[in-house]
């Protein structure tokens, strides 16, 4: 848990929009996401790459409030779509169980993705203007409480 917390932290403040055009945190399995920004207006959408994902292990990709160390990201954004893909929460899986064959979204080669994301000024009734929010990624329902597959990008909401 410490090395995912300081590659998470030096990541992030590494990783100010002052200093960087794009923004990408490594997670402690050696995956990575990245965006091109931090700071984004409300209502924008962004694209979010993924590389290096272990493709055995589904995540979910997502806007959320930021969590507390070790927790579960809740709020999110999106929450369950049913046709397994939403403007701000996606399913990347490339074996899901039988339920999920068309709902998720599988990694190309290599465990990479590529998704847009909604970055809205509200998550339910919580404003991302006054409340840290961030793009995240988490292993999946099926080993959720496997907290070593979270990533996330902090964002300033304009």
């Amino acid at each position: 848990m410490k090395k995912f917390l300081s590659v998470l932290l030096i990541a992030v403040i590494g990783a100010s929009p002052a200093n960087a055009k794009s923004i990408s945190v490594q997670g402690i399995h050696g995956e990575s996401i990245s965006v091109s920004s931090a700071s984004i207006k409300a209502g924008t959408e962004v694209t979010v790459t993924g590389a290096h994902f272990d493709e055995s292990v589904g995540i979910y990709l997502a806007y959320c409030v930021l969590p507390k160390t070790g927790e579960v990201p809740t709020p999110c954004g999106g929450g369950v779509n049913k046709k397994g893909i939403g403007d701000a929460s996606y399913w990347i899986s490339s074996n899901p169980p039988p339920y999920g064959k068309g709902l998720a979204i599988p990694f190309k080669a290599g465990g990479r993705f590529t998704q847009k994301l909604l970055i809205s000024k509200k998550i339910s009734n919580i404003d991302c203007t006054k409340v840290k929010c961030a793009i995240t990624v988490r292993a999946d329902h099926l080993m959720a409480k496997d907290r070593s597959y979270d990533i996330f990008i902090p964002v300033k909401v304009k």
